[in-house]
C-alpha cells in the first residue's frame, strides 16, 4: 500500500504571483478542489523532492535552473532536498519516480515541464497530503491528461514566453543583426510562444529601422542537439546566418557548435545561457538570453509551503510575465549584466522597451493557431518546419 504522508501545512501568502500587470489574463481553470487550512510544520517536517525531465540537472537549462533554485532554497532554510532522474522519457518512468519519492517521504514535489501533465493527473489526486509544484504544465496539458479539476495539492506556473521573445528579436536587429535563424526544440507551446514573439520583435526593430531582414525558421523535433542539428546549423551559417536563437534545452549545443566554426553568435533561452556557451564555445558568442523566471517561482513556492500559505496557490494555474516597468522585476526578461548592449540597443533602451510593453504601448500576440510567417510583416521568414 502507497505510503500517505501526514504533512499538514498552513500557509501565509509571501507575495502574489498572480499579479502579471498588463499580461494576458490566464484561461479560465477547472475549480479548484475545497482544502481544509492546515497547521505549520517545523522546517525538519518538510521535505522537498525534485523529478528531472527529459534532460539532467547539467543542462545548463530547464532542469538545472530548477535543480539549482531548489537546492539552494532548501540548504539556505534548512530543509531536506534530492532529486530523482526517471529511467526514461516516458509517463511510467515520471509516475514511478514521484511515487518512489513520497515513499522515501518527501512531501513537495517540483516538476519542470509540460510533459509532467499526465504524471501529476495520475498522482496528485491520491496523495492529497503531498504538494505538488509544477513549472510549465498548462491547464490545457492538465485537462488533456484527464484532470477534470485541479487538485488542491497542485500548484503550476506557465510563461509568457513571447514576451521575452520578442525582445530578443528586437535587441537582436536593433544590434545591427539582419540575417536570424530561430532553433526550436520541439514545437510544444511554449517553444512556439517564444519562436513567434522572436519573429516578431525583429519585425517590429526592422520596420523601425527600414532595414532588410530574413529569419530561417525551424524545429530540431527534440531537446538536445546532435551532429544532424549542427550539419543544419552549419549550413545556416555558412549561407550567412549571424545569430540563432536556440530554444530548446541542450539543443543549443548544435547551434553553438556550427556558430563557434564560424565567428557566429546565438541567443540563449529559459536562463541567461551565456556563462556555459561562452565558456564553452567562445567568449562573447552569447548576445543575449530569453528567459523566465524558474527560480524565482521555485522561491515563492517553496517559501509559501514554508510559511504555510499554500492554499493561496493551489488549485491553479497561473501566467506569469511583466509585473513592473522595472525589467529586474519580471518573470520574463533579458539578462542585464550579460546582454551585449551596444549603440543600437542599450540598457536604456530595454528599459524603454519594457516599460512600452508593460503599460500596452507594445503588444506581441500569443496565438500559436498561426504559422511563424504570419507573426511578420516586413521580415521574410523561411520556415522549414521539422529538421529531423
Amino acid at each position: 500500500m502507497k505510503k500517505i504522508l501526514a504533512l499538514a501545512l498552513a500557509l501565509c501568502m509571501i507575495f502574489a504571483l498572480a499579479a502579471c500587470g498588463q499580461s494576458a489574463a490566464p484561461a479560465a481553470e477547472p475549480a479548484a478542489a475545497p482544502a481544509a487550512e492546515p497547521a505549520a510544520e517545523a522546517a525538519a517536517d518538510i521535505q522537498v523532492a525534485m523529478i528531472t525531465d527529459y534532460g539532467d540537472i547539467t543542462d545548463q537549462s530547464f532542469n538545472q535552473t530548477t535543480y539549482e533554485a531548489c537546492k539552494a532554497y532548501c540548504e539556505s532554510n534548512g530543509l531536506a532536498f534530492t532529486y530523482f532522474k526517471p529511467a526514461s522519457d516516458s509517463d511510467e518512468d515520471r509516475v514511478s519516480m514521484i511515487e518512489k519519492a513520497i515513499d522515501e517521504g518527501y512531501n513537495v514535489i517540483v516538476m519542470p515541464g509540460y510533459a509532467f501533465a499526465p504524471a501529476i493527473a495520475a498522482t496528485a489526486p491520491e496523495y492529497e497530503d503531498v504538494y505538488f509544484i509544477a513549472l510549465d504544465v498548462s491547464e490545457f496539458d492538465l485537462t488533456s491528461a484527464g484532470l477534470e479539476t485541479l487538485p488542491a495539492n497542485l500548484y503550476s506556473a506557465v510563461y509568457q514566453e513571447e514576451l521575452c521573445g520578442y525582445m530578443a528579436g528586437y535587441a537582436a536587429v536593433k544590434l545591427g543583426y539582419t540575417k536570424l535563424g530561430f532553433l526550436g526544440g520541439m514545437a510544444v507551446p511554449a517553444v512556439v510562444r517564444y519562436g513567434y514573439g522572436f519573429v516578431q520583435g525583429a519585425d517590429a526593430a526592422a520596420a523601425e529601422l527600414g532595414a532588410d531582414v530574413s529569419l530561417n525558421y525551424a524545429y530540431g523535433n527534440q531537446f538536445y542537439g546532435d551532429a544532424d542539428i549542427t550539419a543544419a546549423m552549419d549550413t545556416w551559417y555558412g549561407a550567412g546566418t549571424e545569430v540563432v536563437f536556440a530554444c530548446g534545452g541542450g539543443i543549443y549545443s548544435s547551434a553553438a557548435e556550427a556558430a563557434a566554426k564560424v565567428g557566429g553568435k546565438v541567443i540563449g533561452v529559459d536562463v541567461d545561457q551565456s556563462f556555459n556557451i561562452d565558456g564553452q564555445y567562445g567568449e562573447g558568442m552569447t548576445v543575449t538570453s530569453a528567459m523566465k523566471g524558474l527560480g524565482a517561482t521555485v522561491n515563492t513556492m517553496l517559501a509559501a509551503v514554508q510559511a504555510g500559505e499554500f492554499a493561496n496557490y493551489g488549485g491553479k494555474v497561473e501566467n506569469l510575465g511583466l509585473v513592473s516597468e522595472d525589467p529586474e522585476l519580471n518573470y520574463v526578461q533579458l539578462p542585464s549584466a550579460t546582454t551585449q548592449f551596444g549603440e543600437g540597443f542599450s540598457a536604456e533602451d530595454y528599459v524603454k522597451l519594457v516599460g512600452d510593453m508593460f503599460n500596452g504601448v507594445i503588444t506581441v500576440n500569443n496565438d500559436i493557431s498561426i504559422s511563424a510567417a504570419d507573426n511578420a510583416t516586413v521580415i521574410a521568414v523561411n520556415d522549414q518546419g521539422n529538421l529531423k
